[in-house]
C-alpha cells in the first residue's frame, strides 16, 4: 500500500486503517516525522501517511519519502545531520575519493554504505548515509570503527568506494565464483584448442574415409540413441506436469506479523537505446511498495549510447545506474557479479532489458519466499513473448517457450531432476547467491550454469507462475546467433561440471546426476546430429537411404517409425505448451515446428566452431525490433491482428 492509494481511501475506510494500529496517533509522529513537519519540509498528514505505509512495509520512515516522491535526497540528508549533530560530508571531500586501509573489504563497504573520507583538514572521517548505521561497523578494523562520522549520499559513498577500490572489484567481478565450478580457467587463446580440433577432424575425416559405413552406422545409433532418450525425459516430464495441475501464481497472503522483504533487481543493459524508455514504464507499474523496491540498471563504462539515453530520462527514486567497469569478458555474468554488492535486498531477481514483467510479480515472488524452505533458494517465473503474430519465427519462438517453461520445466522440477535456469524471471535468496559465488563470468548461458550449482550445494529451485513478457526473436540470423550462444553455453556447462564426475554424482546424487546427463547429452547430440535423423525422411517415402546395403529395410522401416512417432510426439507437446487461452492461436501453426528446427541445428555448428575459436565471446541480441516509434517511449507492444 502506497501513499497515492491511502489518500484515496474514503474517511471510514482511512479510521479503519488508523484503527487496527497500523498508523500513528494523534502526535505519535517518529522524530524524523516531527522535524520535517516543524522545519515545513512536509506536512502533517503526509507525515502520517508515511508513517502508515512504514508500518506496512517495515521500512525506514526517510526511504518511503523518498520512494513516494514527497522529498528530495538532500532534504533527509539535512534532517538527518540536523538530528543526529552530524555534518554532511563535502563534495571534495567525496571527490577525493575513498581512503581505504590494508585489509579492508570494499565490497564490504559498498553493502554497508561506508566511506572513510579525508576532509580538508587531513582529519579521517567515516562517511554513512544514515545516523544509524551501526551494526555494520562491527565488521570494520578498529581504527575505522572508531573514527568520527559524517553524512552522505548513499550513491555517493558507494561511488567514492568503487573508484578507490576499482582494480580489485574489477578482478573481482571477474573470479567471484569458485575456479573449480568455473570455465575461467580454460586458456583465452584458442592455439591449443584449435591445434586438438584439427587433430579431431583429422581423424574423424581418415575413419570415414576408410570406414564409411561403419561411421555413419555410428552416428545414426547414437542419434537414434538420444533420440529416445529425449523422447523420454519429455514424456516423463509432460506426465509430471499434467499431473501437479496449475502452476500457482498468486500466492497466500503473509502470516499475521509478517513483513515484506527488501527486494533488488539487476537490470543488466548493453547497447540497449532503442528499448530504454519502454523499460522504465515497464518497471514503473509493477505494484510492489516502491520503498522496499531496489531497481539497479547495470551498465557498461564503454556503452556511452546507453548511459548517454538514460541520462537523458527522470528515473525514481527506487531506480539507479551502476556503471561496471570495463573488463574481460564483457559479459552479463561478470557485469551482474559487479552490481551484485551495490544490491540492499534480500531478494535479489534479474529482468533483462526487454522484459515486461506481471505487475505484481514481485509480491507474488516475496510472499512464496515467505511460505518455502530455507533450501529453496532460487524461483523461475515463466516466460512468454509479446510479439507472438508477428511473423512464423516469432509464433514458433512462443510455442517453442510455452512448451518449455509451462510444460518440461515444471515436469521436470516435479521429478525431482536439478533444472537449467532462464536468464530473467529469476528471483535468488541473496545469502545463498553470495555463498555460491554469483555468477561464472565467463560462462556465456550462467544461468543455466548456476542452476545446477544450486542443485550441487542443496539448495532447490521452483518454478511459479508469475508471468513476464519478453521480446521474441524473430530474424533467422539473429536468432541462430543467440541460440549459437545458447548452445555454447550448454557445451561449457556441461564441461565445466564433468570435471570431477565422481564428485558431481555425489553431490546431486545418482537421481540427479542421471537428469543431468539424460538432459545435456539427449540436447546436445540432438542438436549436432539432427541431419543423420532426417535422413529417415527417405525411408518415410519411400526413397533409398545410405544404409540399404547395410540393414535389413524392416530395420530401416522401424527406424522410420521411431523417427515419424517421436516427430508427432513432439508436435503434441508443442501443442500442450500452447493449449491455454493466451496461446490456442498458435495450435494450427506447431506442426511447423519441423522447419523450425533445423535452424537449432545451424545455431549448434556456430557454437561447436566458437567453443574452439571464442568460448568466452558474447554474441549480443538486439531487442526493440517489435515495437513502433511511439511504444518505445510507452512501452507498449505492437499490436499485429
Amino acid at each position: 500500500m502506497g501513499i497515492s492509494e491511502l489518500r484515496e481511501l474514503d474517511t471510514q475506510s482511512w479510521h479503519g486503517v488508523r484503527r487496527r494500529g497500523t498508523g500513528p496517533q494523534g502526535s505519535d509522529l517518529c522524530d524524523l516525522g516531527r522535524y520535517l513537519v516543524r522545519t515545513g519540509v512536509i506536512s502533517r498528514s503526509d507525515a502520517e501517511l508515511a508513517q502508515i505505509v512504514q508500518a506496512h512495509c517495515d521500512a525506514p520512515l526517510h526511504r518511503v519519502l523518498l520512494a513516494e516522491g514527497l522529498v528530495d535526497a538532500p532534504d533527509i540528508l539535512n534532517a538527518q545531520a540536523t538530528r543526529a549533530n552530524l555534518r554532511l560530508a563535502t563534495p571534495q571531500e567525496l571527490a577525493h575519493g575513498a581512503e581505504l586501509p590494508d585489509g579492508v573489504d570494499a565490497r564490504h563497504l559498498i553493502k554497508t554504505t561506508q566511506a572513510p573520507l579525508r576532509g580538508a583538514d587531513g582529519q579521517l572521517r567515516l562517511a554513512v548515509d544514515s545516523p544509524d548505521t551501526r551494526a555494520a561497523n562491527d565488521n570494520l578494523p578498529g581504527g575505522l570503527h572508531d573514527l568520527p562520522r559524517i553524512i552522505a549520499p548513499r550513491r555517493a559513498i558507494q561511488t567514492s568506494v568503487a573508484q578507490s577500490a576499482r582494480s580489485r572489484l574489477t578482478i573481482d567481478a571477474q573470479t567471484r565464483t569458485p575456479e573449480q565450478e568455473s570455465c575461467r580457467t580454460w586458456s583465452a587463446s584458442p592455439a591449443r584448442r584449435i591445434l586438438l580440433a584439427l587433430a579431431a577432424m583429422v581423424v574423424c575425416i581418415a575413419l570415414t574415409a576408410l570406414y564409411p559405413a561403419t561411421v555413419f552406422v555410428g552416428l545414426v545409433g547414437w542419434a537414434t540413441l538420444t533420440l529416445i532418450l529425449s523422447a523420454t525425459l519429455k514424456m516423463a516430464a509432460v506426465c509430471a506436469r499434467v499431473a501437479m495441475g496449475p502452476l500457482e501464481g498468486v500466492q497466500p497472503p503473509l502470516p499475521s506479523g509478517a513483513r515484506l522483504p527488501k527486494v533488488s533487481i539487476l537490470v543488466p543493459l548493453f547497447r540497449e537505446t532503442e528499448i530504454a524508455h519502454a523499460l522504465i514504464t515497464r518497471l514503473t507499474r509493477l505494484t510492489y511498495p516502491k520503498c522496499l523496491l531496489d531497481v539497479i540498471l547495470v551498465l557498461e563504462e564503454k556503452d556511452d549510447t546507453t548511459r548517454q539515453t538514460l541520462a537523458e530520462i527522470d528515473l525514481p527514486p527506487w531506480m539507479r545506474a551502476v556503471v561496471v567497469p570495463d573488463g574481460q569478458p564483457r559479459t552479463k555474468p561478470r557485469a551482474m557479479n559487479y552490481a551484485l554488492d551495490f544490491c540492499e535486498g534480500d531478494i535479489v531477481g534479474i529482468f533483462d532489458a526487454e522484459d515486461a514483467p506481471d505487475p505484481d510479480q514481485i509480491t507474488q515472488i516475496a510472499r512464496r519466499f515467505q511460505a518455502a524452505p530455507p533450501d529453496v533458494a532460487c524461483l523461475q517465473g515463466v516466460l512468454d513473448y509479446y510479439n507472438p503474430r508477428q511473423n512464423w519465427l516469432a509464433r514458433c519462438f512462443t510455442i517453442e517457450y510455452a512448451t518449455w517453461f509451462r510444460v518440461m520445466l515444471p515436469g521436470m522440477a516435479r521429478l525431482g531432476f536439478a533444472i537449467p535456469l532462464g536468464g530473467t524471471t529469476l528471483y535468488f535468496r541473496r545469502d545463498a547467491l553470495e555463498a555460491l559465488g554469483g555468477w561464472d563470468a565467463h560462462n556465456v548461458t550462467e544461468d543455466a550454469d548456476l542452476g545446477f550449482r544450486l542443485a550441487r550445494h542443496g539448495y532447490r529451485t521452483e518454478m511459479i507462475g508469475t508471468v513476464t513478457g519478453e521480446e521474441a526473436n524473430c530474424r533467422p540470423w539473429p536468432w541462430v546467433k543467440q541460440r549459437s550462444r545458447w548452445l555454447k553455453g550448454y557445451m561449457t556447462t556441461y564441461l565445466v561440471h564433468m570435471r570431477r564426475p565422481l564428485t558431481l554424482h555425489r553431490q546431486l546424487g545418482t537421481w540427479q546426476f542421471c537428469g543431468f546427463q539424460a538432459h545435456f547429452v539427449a540436447a546436445l547430440s540432438q542438436f549436432l546430429l539432427a541431419p543423420f535423423l532426417w535422413s529417415f525422411w527417405l525411408v518415410v517415402f519411400g526413397l533409398p537411404h545410405p544404409l540399404d546395403s547395410i540393414l535389413p529395410q524392416t530395420t530401416l522401416a522401424r527406424f522410420g517409425q521411431l523417427f515419424l512417432a517421436v516427430e508427432f510426439l513432439n508436435i503434441g507437446f508443442y501443442m500442450l505448451g500452447v493449449s491455454g487461452r493466451q496461446h490456442r492461436h498458435l495450435l494450427l501453426w506447431a506442426p511447423t515446428m519441423h522447419l523450425y528446427t533445423p535452424l537449432g541445428t545451424i545455431a549448434a555448428i556456430k557454437a561447436l566452431y566458437e567453443m574452439i575459436v571464442a568460448p568466452f565471446y558474447w554474441d549480443k541480441t538486439s531487442h526493440g525490433h517489435s515495437l513502433t516509434r511511439s511504444a518505445k517511449k510507452a512501452g507498449a507492444p505492437i499490436r499485429t491482428p
